[in-house]
């Protein structure tokens, strides 16, 4: 039998594309094996969203040839997409796929009869208008679920290559992610996290349909206990959205509302489509409707001429705001977006120095927040043993608290009612006091 192995950088949506690609695989009769196996096909879902990310997937790339010099050697994802010719030039690549086309890639393996051979196979993808249906058809494990039911983005963030990288939005259609929820709940799933690139956009590109339609669809499923939003942006969250997931008790009172930065004048560069008014306005709506709720956000540093002051703004404004989780993360030029030729290109120590701040800020919001819970009691999906503790298994609260418990493999996938008794910096230390 043949043998498969793939590795994912980047997003939520890369990952859930490998599952959906290794699924794929195994109908064709392979086997997938661990990344660190020999393989007769190793398949590279790449990242580009930062120059970092397309150092990695070059690594990887090339980590894949030394681990079988005849196997077939497939880049694709957002960085082939985007740099195709470049990718193609890798020494070891065999097919190039970018982010459309991929349920063809079979056709595109059958063209490769020797390890020196190259298929470049990257299309336009701004001019795909609809959604490429994957779907996972091996379900593994039984926790939680990344399901994409959304693709591309048309904001054009100064600073963002993805809207050149995935293309125009394009919404899954609705029949497609109720089919895939039922098989994931039967399979024993009790939780469903529904992502895309834009997710905000969701239904925008089709009739009759919205974001609140689907997740009201999805809140239908039998089996689901839980439903999870990916990213959000500000204007989505307005008094229509509140009234529509208020009362779906499945949606988990966790919301990750994009930011990147608490300065109007940033923000403005960046050509973000909002003010840091328009987002305290959500915030406010959110926190007087939905009970215990968490507030996550991404956070970016040292954006083309952002001064010292407005990134104070930004130090003040998350405090305002008290987010439970940041992700903090430093500007990096991207070529082909606007933002790369901007003036005012803040050198790396400075970048350093505020990442650091911000980074020991979000320790702080994030043990507040945790600390705010101890003594509760809290239902816990339990996912995995925890990694530095031999008997424990650590899962999440449906606020996105993680929680650490003295328990074993039999109560994976299980939502159990857990006592918080002590917080750390990113988790809280739990007793399991009711089993399934």
């Amino acid at each position: 039998m043949k043998k498969a192995a793939f590795y994912t950088l980047g997003c939520k949506v890369n990952q859930y594309e490998t599952e959906a690609m290794a699924g794929l695989f195994e109908k064709e009769g392979y086997r997938v094996v661990d990344f660190s196996d020999r393989a007769d096909v190793y398949v590279i879902n790449t990242c580009t969203v930062t120059n970092l990310s397309d150092r990695k997937s070059r690594q990887m790339i090339r980590r894949a040839r030394s681990l079988n010099r005849d196997a077939v050697i497939v880049a694709l994802g957002c960085y082939a997409q985007t740099a195709p010719d470049e990718v193609a030039g890798i020494e070891g690549v065999n097919l190039v796929l970018g982010t459309g086309e991929r349920g063809r890639i079979f056709e595109y393996l059958k063209e490769i009869g020797q390890p020196s051979d190259k298929v470049n196979a990257v299309g336009n993808i701004m001019e795909a208008r609809k959604f490429e249906e994957l779907g996972i058809s091996a379900c593994k494990g039984r926790t939680r679920a990344f399901l994409k039911i959304q693709e591309g983005c048309s904001q054009f963030c100064a600073y963002c290559i993805i809207p050149y990288a995935r293309g125009p939005i394009r919404s899954r259609l609705a029949e497609d992610v109720l089919k895939e929820v039922k098989s994931l709940a039967q399979s024993g799933f009790k939780e469903i996290v529904l992502t895309g690139i834009h997710l905000a956009s969701y239904g925008k590109d089709l009739k009759n349909t919205s974001l609140t339609d689907i997740i009201r669809k999805v809140h239908e499923v039998d089996g689901i206990e839980r439903i999870r939003l990916g990213s959000i942006e500000p204007s989505t969250v307005n008094r229509d959205f509140i009234g529509a997931v208020k009362g779906l008790e499945k949606i988990c009172p966790h919301f990750h509302i994009s930011l990147q930065s608490g300065c109007d004048e940033t923000l403005k560069r960046m050509n973000r489509k909002y003010t840091t008014e328009d987002y305290i306005k959500a915030v406010g709506l959110i926190r007087e409707n939905i009970r215990d709720v968490a507030l996550t956000t991404d956070v970016m540093v040292g954006f083309p001429g952002e001064t010292d002051e407005e990134f104070e703004e930004t130090c003040s404004f998350l405090k305002r705001v008290s987010f439970a989780r940041l992700h903090v993360f430093k500007y990096s030029p991207r070529k082909g977006t606007p933002a790369a030729s901007f003036t005012g290109q803040i050198p790396p120590e400075k970048k350093d120095e505020r990442s650091g701040r911000l980074l020991e800020l979000a320790r702080r919001l994030t043990l507040d927040f945790n600390a705010g819970y101890t003594g509760r009691v809290m239902p816990v999906l339990y996912e995995q043993e925890e990694k530095s503790r031999s008997g424990f298994m650590e899962g999440l609260t449906p606020n996105y608290i993680r929680v650490v418990s003295a328990g074993g493999e039999t109560q994976k996938g299980l939502i159990l009612d857990t006592r918080l008794e002590s917080a750390a910096e990113d988790y809280v230390l739990g007793r399991i006091i009711h089993l399934a």
